[in-house]
């Protein structure tokens, strides 16, 4: 014969197994409610902390009409020194003969030296050459050299001669390749030139 008291057994087993889960469901949810609650309070009373300290700021730096603040005066610079009554020696007057003043504004100055000299009449002009300036140019021709054909022919020893007089632009000669420049130049071979060296 069968039992038949068997099938509710389980479902009573069911339902207090229901009961308890929700029974901690419930107690979790307290729990966390708690927790809340406990939180905002803690963060309540901070708020109203540092609302009380921005106050108590405030009224120190901008106190109200009436209220008395604790502050100390600003401090007074004192009192500058009394003046001596020294007398001042007074300037003697200029005194310049208007012979003389006429004699300053008749001379007039000097015309300023010229940085660089001009270079000699029929010289050519050393300056389209790659790294030679008006300074370098000007020493040039101070040495004699006044022609492109005359760099162009240059053998090595007199490079090597030439180079040495330069002083601080000892080493551009053969840097920048003036004897094979001025070859160009000597021959009006522009293109050659510009292929080279780049555009005159």
């Amino acid at each position: 014969m069968e039992e038949k008291g068997t099938p509710v057994a389980g479902a009573a087993d069911k339902m207090q197994g229901m009961t308890i889960t929700t029974l901690v469901l419930v107690a979790i949810a307290i729990v966390t409610v708690l927790a809340a609650i406990w939180w905002g309070r803690k963060l309540r009373l901070q708020r109203k902390r540092i609302e009380a300290e921005l106050a108590r700021s405030r009224q120190t730096v901008h106190p109200e009409p009436g209220q008395a603040t604790e502050t100390a005066p600003p401090p007074v610079a004192p009192p500058p020194p009394p003046l001596a009554d020294t007398p001042v020696a007074a300037a003697a007057p200029f005194e310049a003969a208007p012979a003389a003043m006429a004699t300053d504004l008749a001379t007039p100055p000097p015309p300023p030296a010229p940085a660089v000299p001009p270079p000699p009449a029929g010289a050519d002009d050393f300056t389209r050459m790659k790294g030679v300036g008006p300074k370098l140019a000007a020493r040039l021709n101070e040495l004699g050299i006044t022609s492109y054909a005359q760099i162009a022919a240059l053998t090595p020893e007199q490079a090597a001669d030439l180079d040495a007089q330069l002083g601080t632009f000892k080493g551009r000669l053969v840097r920048d390749r003036w004897i094979e420049q001025a070859g160009y130049l000597a021959r009006d071979d522009r293109d050659g030139f510009e292929a080279a060296f780049g555009k005159l």
